[in-house]
């Protein structure tokens, strides 16, 4: 063995015996790593760094406030209003919007640029003539790795109780004024700060009438090739009180991943029968990264991941990224007060229906927004996702072999073999195998279940990537 090789590293693994774990060194070179009997470390949650936490204490409600009201203050924003007014409709919160991403860009040094992604969508459902349908998209770009991306929406669009009326007073303000102000919050904080991958804004139109900016907004980035790692969809983010007036979990916000890829192919899907991983889509496993790195004090929120593509009778903008084949989830707040959305405003027996401001908890919809800015700030400054990793199951033996295809990324310090039992919903050991592309671990595949992540030398963790056979 050539120990000069820039891959070659000299490691320490835990053993088990019947005495106790006792330590035995390890060889590992670029081709390949043997670890001995044991189930390696348990997993612990991902602590923000100190950059991480000055970026969060520098999530501000008050600019959330300011930007959901200038939001309202356009009467509608539905996807079939005006678009030549100055001061009411779509096309006036559509120019808006872009002045504002243009203002932040200034502050990026160069790194952000700022498009009206604009299209005319054809007639369709709750589309009854062509319409232009604009989505704004500011673009950060990364350092080291640019061509990795992770997108974040809001929609812009809003409605009332007739999804068709496009007239009416429509302000939107927690669907989805609230999701675009944290786009807008993370732009900004983001614009003057560096990171490895590149992070995407974006503001999306026509979620109401059937997904179509986000869907238009997918379809192009698959076309291009582009690598989208992970995307987020903030859609009704900022109400902490619950239907019956009570504020029960102002600390809480859900997040719903899918399990099985909608993508799945039928060949997919018979080895998924086989051997399991209905758990282990890639956005279950974006879930499970979103938990470990922004549940936490320093985000002040509980994130409850709820093993569904989304709520019934709903859907939001990550569904079309999913159709894409993309890793998405939609953050949500926790108990919905459905007279506040999709409403006419009116008042009935006392009772105030509609999407006002007056029921936007501020300071709850910034928690949200440090739970995005923990997520994307972790996913960016880690390594990217490991990719084409797969488990050797062309004979019957005892123990594992997982191969995969190391990243480029420049800081990049080497992998850490994950596994659970089947039963868990998370994953618990850590086994650190160093800056290889393969390696055996001395645990039957049959019993557990096995993922890979990629560590950087400051201690980043990506995703982790759930292998193929």
């Amino acid at each position: 063995m050539d120990t000069s090789h820039p891959h070659t590293t000299r490691r320490t693994f835990l053993t088990a015996s019947a005495t106790g774990a006792v330590a035995l060194p390890l060889i590992a070179d670029p081709a390949s790593a043997t670890v001995s009997d044991g189930p390696g470390r348990p997993t612990r949650p991902q602590r923000p760094d100190q950059a991480l936490r000055a970026l969060l204490r520098a999530v501000d409600p008050a600019r959330i406030k300011a930007d959901v009201l200038r939001m309202v203050a356009f009467g509608t924003r539905h996807t079939l209003s005006t678009q030549t007014d100055p001061v009411r409709g779509i096309g006036a919160a559509v120019e808006w919007v872009h002045s504002r991403f243009l203002e932040i860009a200034a502050t990026s040094g160069g790194r952000m640029t700022v498009e009206r992604q604009a299209f005319v969508q054809p007639v369709s459902p709750r589309i009854p003539e062509p319409t232009t349908i604009t989505n704004v998209i500011g673009t950060l770009r990364g350092d080291a790795s640019p061509a990795r991306l992770y997108v974040v929406t809001g929609h812009l669009d809003s409605r009332v109780t007739d999804v068709m009326n496009a007239t009416a007073d429509a302000p939107g303000a927690d669907d989805d004024a609230s999701g675009v102000a944290v786009v807008l919050e993370l732009a900004r904080l983001f614009a003057t700060r560096r990171t490895e991958g590149t992070l995407v804004f974006a503001a999306v139109s026509a979620e109401e009438q059937g997904l179509y900016g986000s869907a238009h907004m997918a379809a192009r980035l698959k076309e291009a090739g582009a690598d989208v790692q992970a995307m987020f969809s903030n859609d009704i983010v900022g109400a902490s009180s619950g239907w019956d007036g009570t504020r029960p979990e102002p600390h809480t916000v859900r997040l719903f991943v899918e399990g099985v890829p909608t993508t799945e192919t039928p060949a997919e899907a018979s080895t998924r029968q086989s051997v399991g991983g209905e758990n282990d889509g890639p956005s279950r496993q974006l879930g499970r990264f979103v938990k470990d790195v922004a549940d936490n004090d320093e985000t002040g929120m509980k994130v409850r991941v709820i093993w569904r593509r989304d709520r019934y009778l709903r859907g939001s903008d990550h569904i079309s990224f999913i159709r894409q084949g993309y890793a998405a989830a939609r953050f949500t707040e926790p108990r919905e007060n459905y007279d506040h959305e999709h409403q006419d405003i009116r008042v009935e027996n006392g009772v105030q229906f509609g999407d006002l401001p007056q029921f936007v908890d501020f300071a709850y919809t910034a928690r949200v927004a440090k739970v995005n800015a923990a997520t994307l700030w972790s996913l960016a400054q880690a390594p990217g996702t490991p990719k084409n990793v797969r488990i050797n199951a062309t004979s019957l033996t005892n123990d594992t072999t997982l191969t995969w295809d190391r990243g480029t990324e420049p800081d990049l310090a080497g992998y850490e073999i994950m596994w659970r039992e089947t039963t868990s919903p998370d994953w618990t050991h850590a086994i650190d195998v160093g800056d290889v592309i393969t390696a055996t671990v001395d645990l039957a595949k049959d019993n557990v279940q096995f993922g890979l992540r990629a560590v950087d030398r400051d201690g980043h963790r990506s995703p982790v990537a759930f292998p193929r056979i």
